[in-house]
């Protein structure tokens, strides 16, 4: 008998809580940290960034009227999702060369991380809002506000805390996403999405692609109906920097670089990674009315 062929699985990207194909029909290999073929992953292409985008668009409303209380129970959901299926998670890190160790000291990060920013859902309002002195009959009230669409690249040598760490501050804060997982490893980042899937998060909130981020960056950073990009990982290019600080100039689309070596570092968490992705509102209200 002949020997067998192992029949690859085809990762799909998750838009608008559903599992679409790459409308482009492009693959691309993945490979195993013995550089064995893993599986197969979308290659993405505009098109699919276009229509992650009106789905994040479209869930914006809804998620930033959520109470704050409530997308922290999500956040809190999806941790205890993610918890459940630790093993398949540290397994799939360890495939692609991680130690187990490494792998559980991962995983565990990730969940603690998640759990680190829905205990900030309904708190950063008050720590970075004020009551504003004025010189008339009036209270003066600052508050933070979502800005509404954020396109972000998951960085490169994390591929579950890594990309947790990216998603978790933006929609804290009410912002939706669409989020280009690690090139080289993408399909924790697919997994990861079967989490979402099965919580509590409403579709569009968080969108994942997978691809080449040198065919997406354009589409990323001057898509004229995103309101921010973010990315962190130190060894982007020069060029490419540029490249994104005049592409966001189009539509005055805000640039958050956090480079960040370390993602189990203290550092690689903070409140200040909400507020980036915040927008300053102030309220005027007369005295005695």
């Amino acid at each position: 008998m002949s020997d067998r062929i192992e029949v690859l699985k085809t990762y799909k990207i998750y838009i608008g809580g559903n599992f679409p194909r790459t409308e482009s029909g492009r693959y691309y290999k993945v490979y195993d940290g013995d550089d064995n073929i893993l599986a197969n992953a979308c290659r993405c292409t505009r098109k699919d960034l276009r229509n992650a985008v009106v789905e994040a668009r479209q869930a914006v409303d809804g998620w930033s009227n959520r109470s704050a209380y409530n997308r922290g129970q999500i956040l809190y959901r999806i941790a205890e999702m993610l918890e459940t299926r630790k093993a398949q998670f540290i397994e799939e890190l360890e495939t692609i060369g991680y130690k187990t160790k490494q792998a559980e000291t991962e995983v565990e990060a990730s969940i603690d991380r998640l759990i680190y920013y829905a205990g900030w859902s309904d708190k950063y309002q008050q720590v970075f809002g004020s009551i504003n002195p004025v010189a008339s009959s009036h209270f003066n009230f600052s508050m933070p506000e979502p800005m509404g669409v954020v396109t972000s690249w998951a960085p490169e040598k994390s591929p579950l805390l890594g990309l947790i760490s990216v998603i978790a501050p933006v929609i804290i804060g009410g912002n939706t996403c669409v989020v280009l997982a690690s090139e080289k490893y993408p399909l924790s980042a697919v997994s990861y999405a079967e989490v979402l899937n099965s919580s509590d998060v409403p579709g569009g909130v968080v969108n994942i692609l997978t691809g080449y981020r040198s065919e997406l960056m354009e589409h990323m950073t001057t898509h004229k109906d995103v309101n921010a990009f973010f990315y962190t990982d130190p060894e982007v290019e020069q060029e490419s920097r540029k490249q994104i600080d005049e592409n966001s100039t189009l539509n005055l689309k805000r640039v958050i670089r956090k480079p960040v070596e370390d993602w189990l570092d203290e550092e690689a968490q903070s409140p200040y990674f909400i507020t980036d992705f915040q927008e300053t509102k102030t309220t005027w209200h007369p005295v005695g009315l």
